[in-house]
């Protein structure tokens, strides 16, 4: 058979069973792990590789994929302005999800799926795409040296060096596309204890680091209009077998560019039986990181906006640090960014302002299991 035509054969096959990757590749007829939970990232490790306290993040080859894990992403959030000073939200996400333990094969053993997601928001529109592949077809995946991640033809890329310090990032849908370069002022920023970020109080965790000092330059193109856009990007890397307890229902998460040149990591995993677990990192100007206990943030919902979905979700929060004097409100740009992919989600760009109304950055919000 043509390869082409065997590529394009197999990725509609994709599409049309991908309501969720594991029925999804069930269907093709390899035996997928038990999972529950959130997006099937499911509550009990199994035989997949544990993650555990001390183990040191190496770089660069932690930027490649860790087969024997779970799941695990390369994710990057962009707050853009184009020259007429209106606002832009960018996401670029890759997923790897193992179907059971075991490294990466050639041909159609491979135990690994992906799924991309791709949006464009702003404060007139969201629109947003998904592209699912099968691992060991070079459809889609991830090399450390010189790094690359790939599905089909989107891409994050080394444009300088084996790291992830200069990157460019492409991606298209129905009616938009975008191009950007990425270049890195400041270092990688471990969160948790050196890496080990924990999500509950049960010993749920996962390896988490991130590059949130991106500078950033590209187009993005919207209905066949293109636009020179500038501004600031963060780049989330987190791999896991066990991200949630079973008493865990979704989590909400902020990445914040602060006016003052310091960035804000913070998150709660929601529970069914009491309050959620909260955790953060506080970073300097100069990247330096610093762990926030969870009681140490206040989140407080303010105003939800009900989506397409039906279901309403908070799109105002009032965030407080007070050890380090932050206490701002954050609300959506773009109220209805509601991602209706195979496992759903909202994820769009937020304005920052303190209590009178002077702004103060922006960032992103992140929130499932709604």
């Amino acid at each position: 058979m043509n390869a082409d035509v065997f590529m394009q054969g197999s990725r509609r096959c994709l599409r049309f069973l991908g309501l969720s990757l594991l029925v999804l590749v069930a269907a093709c007829g390899d035996k997928p792990a038990p999972t529950s939970g959130f997006a099937g990232l499911g509550q009990d490790a199994g035989d997949f590789a544990k993650v555990e306290r001390g183990r040191p993040l190496q770089f660069p080859v932690d930027h490649g994929q860790h087969d024997g894990y779970r799941i695990e992403w390369w994710y990057i959030t962009a707050n853009l302005k184009d020259e007429t000073g209106k606002d832009w939200g960018v996401q670029w996400t890759l997923f790897r999800s193992a179907l059971r333990p075991g490294q990466e094969k050639a041909g159609w053993s491979s135990p690994n799926v992906w799924m991309g997601h791709a949006a464009l928001s702003s404060p007139d529109g969201h629109q947003y795409v998904e592209t699912l592949a099968r691992g060991g077809v070079g459809q889609a995946g991830v090399e450390a040296q010189p790094f690359k991640a790939w599905i089909d033809d989107w891409a994050l890329a080394s444009t300088g060096g084996d790291g992830v310090d200069q990157l460019e990032m492409k991606a298209s849908g129905k009616d938009f596309q975008y191009r950007l370069q990425l270049l890195a002022k400041g270092p990688l920023v471990q969160h948790g204890d050196h890496g080990y970020s924990e999500k509950s109080g049960q010993g749920q965790a996962s390896y988490y680091y991130s590059q949130p000092f991106y500078e950033v330059k590209g187009e993005v193109e919207r209905d066949g209009k293109k636009l020179q856009v500038t501004g600031h990007a963060w780049l989330d890397r987190e791999w896991s077998s066990q991200p949630l307890s079973k008493s865990q229902q979704g989590w909400d998460w902020f990445s914040l560019h602060l006016d003052s040149g310091a960035k804000l990591m913070l998150f709660q995993v929601r529970q069914t039986d009491g309050k959620p677990y909260r955790a953060g990192t506080w970073i300097t100007p100069d990247g330096k990181a610093q762990p926030l206990r969870g009681d140490q943030i206040v989140l407080t919902e303010e105003a939800r906006t009900k989506q397409d979905h039906g279901r309403e979700v908070p799109t105002r929060w009032r965030v407080q640090v007070p050890d380090h004097g932050v206490d701002v409100q954050t609300e959506a740009i773009q109220p209805r960014a509601w991602m209706g992919t195979s496992f759903a989600y909202w994820e769009g760009p937020v304005s920052l302002s303190d209590k009178f109304g002077k702004p103060g950055g922006r960032g992103y919000l992140e929130m499932t299991g709604y």
